[in-house]
């Protein structure tokens, strides 16, 4: 018994370790996808669920690891801020000034800013700084809006959904002809990017007619099996289809990024954060 109680004893301490590791470290992950349409190389960096995390002073080392990546533009995937009382911006306006200053930056909303915005009454003029004070940077903020990535043949959307669809315990269904009431109908001719901070309704999405969808707010499953698959969601669901990394669906792609931060399970294990690089290249027809 004295020999299983000391077994236990050093897998906890191994576990409490990696856990303390993983949730201040991060990776860059790169994906390269090809598309006839596309007409010139496209490197974007993706962030999502920095959740007011620091890594390094005033955010140093991301800024650095972004800065080495050289991309053309970054795309904000929702939930750099949450949405709690005490509200802090200062380490997401702080890392998004440092990155305007030298890349386009484009913003959708997650369910954090979009709560923000909704609840004045708990979150009194917060919401109306943050977006001004991203505004005077030059920050692109996509609500439900869209922009032409000049001379790239891309047209990137920022999507913002109901609340209700966030909901923990019985999430509302989504019709697929939801998207085209907010969005429109994209062109297909050209490639369409849509930033959707919510990655359960993929299906939407590329029935919508999204080429590629960027996506974050599971964390990756927060704990992840090693080798295996995210243990659980923030909405509390065991093992999330959607919980980090690439998934295709007829002719959509979908990067999902296992985000930066953490906030309602304070936690990652086997799951550190994560920056996403998505290469965009041109391919000869039928090539």
């Amino acid at each position: 018994m004295e020999i299983v109680f000391t077994i236990v004893g050093i897998v906890a301490v191994f576990l409490m370790w990696v856990m303390l590791f993983d949730s201040n470290r991060f990776v860059v992950v790169r994906y390269k996808l090809t598309d006839e349409r596309i007409k010139r190389p496209m490197r974007l960096v993706v962030l999502a669920d920095l959740h007011n995390k620091q890594y390094g002073k005033e955010n140093q080392n991301l800024i650095e690891a972004i800065r080495g990546e050289k991309p053309d533009a970054i795309l904000v995937a929702g939930d750099l801020v949450t949405a709690k009382l005490g509200l802090k911006t200062k380490e997401a306006l702080g890392l998004l000034r440092e990155l305007s200053k030298d890349y386009p930056v484009y913003y959708a909303n997650g369910n954090h800013e979009q709560r923000m915005e909704l609840a004045p009454e708990e979150f009194g003029p917060m919401a109306f700084q943050y977006g001004e004070e991203l505004k005077a940077m030059g920050v692109d903020r996509l609500v439900n809006e869209h922009v032409a990535l000049e001379g790239a043949g891309i047209v990137l959307y920022g999507l913002e959904i109901d609340r209700d669809f966030y909901q923990k315990f019985r999430p509302k269904d989504m019709g697929c002809g939801y998207l085209e009431k907010l969005l429109g109908k994209p062109d297909p001719g050209r490639f369409t990017i849509l930033i959707a901070h919510h990655p359960n309704y993929f299906p939407c999405y590329a029935d919508w007619g999204a080429d590629l969808v960027l996506s974050g707010h599971i964390h990756g499953g927060v704990a992840r099996i090693p080798g295996g698959r995210g243990v659980i969601s923030p909405a509390f669901r065991l093992f999330p289809h959607y919980d980090g990394g690439r998934f295709e669906l007829g002719g959509s792609v979908m990067l999902l990024s296992r985000g930066l931060g953490m906030h309602t399970i304070p936690i990652r294990l086997f799951n550190p954060g994560e920056v996403v690089v998505a290469e965009l290249l041109p391919r000869e027809n039928g090539g």
